[in-house]
């Protein structure tokens, strides 16, 4: 029975994230992700399966290894739901920093 994680519990994980900016600039082996950690391989792996899981992650067999790397469409699927967040923001930020510009010329 394949279990259908949610990426966002994914990516929740602190050491998920980290074995995801590991592999946004290169494809890696799962012993080259887990040397990167103080944790047993088995733990890493669970982590890998996970990525992969929720497309985070896809894996490509290169003989006997096989490499993880970065799944940018699912990736983007992240970026786009975070986006309207950091433009609510940037709004207010810039709102906040018109009022001081205003407060500052008025003293």
């Amino acid at each position: 029975m394949l279990l259908r994680r949610d990426v966002f519990q994914a990516v929740a994980d602190p050491t998920r994230r980290a074995i995801l900016l590991l592999v946004a600039s290169q494809a890696m082996t799962a012993g080259a992700i887990a040397s990167n950690f103080d944790t047993a391989r088995p733990t890493v792996s669970k982590h890998l399966q996970i990525l992969t899981e929720c497309e985070l992650l896809e894996h490509e067999q290169k003989g006997r290894e096989i490499y993880y790397h970065l799944n940018p469409g699912k990736m983007k699927e992240i970026a786009d739901f975070i986006e309207p967040f950091r433009q609510l923001w940037d709004s207010r930020f810039n709102n906040l920093e018109s009022i001081m510009k205003t407060y500052k010329s008025k003293k």
